[in-house]
């Protein structure tokens, strides 16, 4: 089986998570910068079999989307056009940098660990990545 990775972009980093070829088990993979986002994502892809790329959308709590979006928009279009034998989708990220911060919370993460954004934006497009695996498995 192939694997399922998931984004979660940002103006500066960008987190992504991926699972095991079995698509059960989600996992951080990485914190790029955005501006390196896609020559890292071809390069993964040229190694790895990726069958679906989940971007999470940014979207308020009324459900409109967020300011965001006008940057990830454009990047999910491109994104299309450099995969086009890719699913690509948009999976609703509400919530998920504050589920990021109570995980590392929980875990026992020092303050200074839990102060780095990096470390959140990979946490973050983990959860994308199993909330989505397991609306997938509904």
């Amino acid at each position: 089986m192939s694997r399922i990775l998931a984004i979660d972009y940002g103006k500066k980093r960008t987190g992504i998570a991926v699972t095991d070829t079995l698509q059960m088990i989600a996992n951080g993979l990485a914190t790029i910068e955005t501006k390196e986002l896609e020559k890292f994502l071809t390069d993964y892809m040229a190694k790895e079999d990726v069958s679906t790329i989940v971007v999470g959308k940014p979207t308020q709590m009324n459900g409109e989307d967020s300011e965001n979006m006008k940057r990830i928009e454009p990047f999910f279009n491109r994104l299309k056009k450099l995969f086009p034998n890719k699913e690509i989708v948009y999976y609703d990220e509400r919530f998920t940098s504050v589920l990021a911060h109570q995980a590392m919370l929980q875990s026992g993460i020092g303050k200074r660990a839990r102060q780095d954004k990096a470390l959140v934006d990979k946490i973050s497009a983990t959860i994308i990545l199993e909330d989505f695996l397991q609306r997938k498995m509904v």
